[in-house]
């Protein structure tokens, strides 16, 4: 920097600097009139919309991929099945989780009622799945209430 270099300016100063350099020029004439005599003397025709044409390999790649989803379908297991099933393996993990549970915590007596409470609910949700097998909501509300019941029981154990 040379002693006769100017100082530098700060943010605030050169943006408004830059402000004051914006200045808005209308046209010198109207500009509509040129404008709409070209529009009147070029034709205007319809675009047609392009053809698209089908070729052999996306018409047998769809035919594979419907008669492949059909198979699958034909393939996979019913929805009451898997509900079920599901509602099977989750109970079996949770009575592993809380046998382990048990072994290392000895329960209170004022949250005896609240774990009974809510094994009572677990039952009665097993026993509403094994009679609305298409309830998925009730698969939830399983794993809700035995997520419960474990976080009252390792709170038990931490106290």
């Amino acid at each position: 920097m040379t002693p006769h270099d100017p100082a530098p300016l700060s943010d605030d100063v050169l943006r408004w600097q830059l402000r004051a350099l914006r200045q808005d020029t209308p046209p010198s004439r109207d500009l509509w009139p040129d404008l709409a005599a070209r529009l009147a003397v070029t034709p205007q025709q319809a675009m047609a919309p392009p053809r698209r044409r089908v070729t052999p390999f996306a018409l047998a790649a769809s035919v594979l991929l419907a008669v492949t989803v059909t198979w699958q379908l034909q393939k996979a297991p019913e929805g009451d099945a898997l509900i079920q099933r599901e509602a099977a393996a989750l109970t079996r993990d949770y009575t592993g989780a809380l046998a382990q549970l048990d072994t290392q915590v000895q329960t209170a007596p004022e949250i005896a009622p609240a774990l009974h409470a809510l094994d009572e609910s677990a039952a009665q949700i097993r026993h509403a799945i094994a009679t609305e097998p298409n309830a998925h909501f009730l698969l939830n509300q399983l794993r809700r209430t035995y997520a419960r019941r474990l976080a009252l029981t390792q709170r038990a154990a931490m106290t």
